[in-house]
């Protein structure tokens, strides 16, 4: 008989005289409120762990009648789910940017040059001044920065300063000089912001890169670092495996040689960066999936971002009528590597934010899938989707991945850069999910913050930090508790190819799992920010622990 099958009989009182003898756990969990998120989305009182395993899952009796373990905990009736998985995130880019200026947050272009001040006087040996996070639509006149002061501060060393989405980016004129950029100079997929016909230091998308190519490489130490430094965050917050969305394979190797030598626990689904190098060596070698870290899909970029201007609309800007964003690259470029992808046998996630940007992918997709299927072919964001292409995800069998604090962060001024009207069909995670009955959720992080209980707030509420707007906002997209749990979990799984291993607690799956003072699916709304990660699990061994 299968051994997970006779586990779960063993667990739930159901084997032979025979098979009902005590089996040896490594640890046993009691008197627990477990959400399973199994298919029923179950409870269960309590579980054993062999081998980094769940191997039983049941009533405190039935697990006490069929194991014995030396270690047994007693969850004093805590509250216990499955580990978190965030689909879309970028985890080595958010370990790096904790040694940067964070500007998150800036009210004003004051502040944030305050900000980079301090930042220099603490890390004077970088040499460039980097710095990640502002949002000019926190600022009182919300238009984009110019680098007049950076400039006056600092005409030695170069400056970069990343846009919140990492769509836009301000470079002082050293910076610019480094990477050749002047009045004239165009880029597919990208633009140089001009005023008086003069750089204003402000570069978007595609452009960032004549720039930031320039920053000098991180060492190995320091990698490793911001691996651990960004892993140690994580669990913090519940997370047991990230979807890393544009890796090299440089980093995609270094995190396997940390998952060998243990320095690196958390599990990682590599959406690998489609250079023609890094192509070339996946397609070369195929895919990969062990229990820390798959390799099975490369990261495209569609678009930009709506908050930079950068996402292609189908029709102009409510707010700007002389812009209408643009691709990152050619339809053709696209298609080349939607063929290149499926005859290789990898998926293709792509970046869509704008309405253009998603009905030019999903028709690309469209000509290669043919029909539905079981490749799991993603669309990161899917942020804003006409009514006539969203049926074409259930025709295709495209998974939409979507980040809910998106909404609650973007809601202030989204109406204004799409119009009354093509703001309702923006943000539609109760109209994706009826697509396909699945949707992978996540965070985008450090775009958004890293807490996985952010984003369900966001799902179920669709309100913000402060629980605003009181009636939410466009309530008919909102999720269910249920299905906001599963978008963190068995989905998130799912989209990566993952779910016969991780998603849920069940006997033969991996034993990471998440403790909860209070419960996630009857906290009142407004307090869901506020719950706190107690412990978290990774193969049944505590890698974080609230003091």
């Amino acid at each position: 008989m299968n051994k997970i099958i006779l586990n779960t009989l063993i667990a739930f009182g159901i084997g032979t005289a025979a098979q009902a003898q005590m089996q040896k756990a490594d640890q046993i969990f009691l008197n627990g409120k477990i959400y399973t998120v199994d298919e029923a989305f179950s409870k269960a009182e309590a579980f054993a762990v062999k081998d980094g395993k769940f191997v039983g899952v049941g009533t405190k009796v039935q697990i006490q009648e069929a194991f014995q373990a030396d270690k047994v905990t007693d969850l004093e009736g805590k509250f216990v789910y499955p580990g978190l998985i965030d689909s879309h995130a970028h985890f080595y880019r958010y370990g790096t940017g904790l040694q940067v200026a964070d500007l998150v947050g800036a009210k004003t272009f004051e502040e944030l040059l305050e900000r980079i001040k301090s930042h220099r006087e603490s890390h004077p040996q970088q040499e460039w001044l980097l710095g990640r996070g502002w949002d000019q639509n926190l600022w009182p006149d919300k238009s984009f920065p110019s680098k007049e002061k950076l400039d006056e501060l600092y005409p030695d060393t170069p400056v970069l300063l990343t846009r919140v989405d990492g769509h836009a980016a301000l470079a002082n004129q050293m910076a610019l000089d480094l990477g050749g950029v002047d009045a004239n100079t165009e880029i597919l997929g990208g633009k140089v912001i001009l005023k008086d016909g003069q750089p204003t230091g402000t570069l978007i998308d595609n452009a960032i890169g004549l720039v930031s190519k320039h920053i000098p490489e991180a060492t190995d130490q320091e990698s490793r670092d911001a691996l651990k430094a960004a892993q140690e965050n994580c669990f913090e917050v519940g997370l047991t495996s990230v979807v890393d969305a544009g890796l090299d394979r440089s980093t995609i190797e270094l995190m396997h040689d940390m998952h060998k030598d243990g320095s690196l626990k958390m599990r990682i689904y590599a959406m690998v960066n489609p250079t023609e190098e890094n192509r070339k060596h996946y397609f070369e070698k195929g895919t990969y999936q062990d229990d820390h870290l798959t390799v099975r899909s490369f990261k495209i970029y569609g678009d930009g971002a709506l908050g930079s201007r950068g996402a292609a609309l189908l029709e102009p800007y409510h707010d700007d009528p002389h812009e209408q964003g643009f691709l990152l690259n050619t339809p053709e470029e696209f298609e080349k590597l939607a063929f290149e992808m499926h005859e290789n046998g990898f998926q293709m996630n792509t970046h869509c934010i704008g309405d253009s940007a998603n009905r030019t992918l999903l028709d690309i997709y469209a000509k290669v899938l043919k029909t539905e299927n079981d490749l799991r072919w993603r669309i990161e964001h899917a942020q804003i989707v006409s009514r006539e292409d969203i049926g074409k995800f259930a025709k295709y069998s495209v998974i939409p991945s979507v980040q809910p604090t998106h909404a609650t962060s973007d809601m202030y001024w989204a109406e204004d850069r799409l119009g009354p009207d093509r703001i309702k069909t923006a943000y539609t995670f109760q109209d994706l999910l009826d697509q396909n009955g699945k949707l992978a959720l996540g965070s985008d992080f450090p775009v958004e913050f890293i807490n996985p209980l952010y984003g369900f707030h966001s799902a179920v509420a669709r309100r913000d930090a402060e629980n605003w707007p009181e009636e939410g906002f466009q309530m008919d997209n909102k999720l269910s508790r249920e299905d906001a749990m599963r978008g963190m979990t068995i989905w998130g799984a799912f989209a990566n190819f993952e779910e016969d291993y991780k998603g849920s607690i069940e006997p033969g799956k991996l034993a990471d799992f998440v403790i909860l003072n209070e419960d996630l699916m009857e906290a009142p709304e407004e307090s869901l920010r506020e719950l706190k990660i107690q412990e978290t699990y990774i193969g049944g061994q505590r890698v974080f622990e609230r003091k």
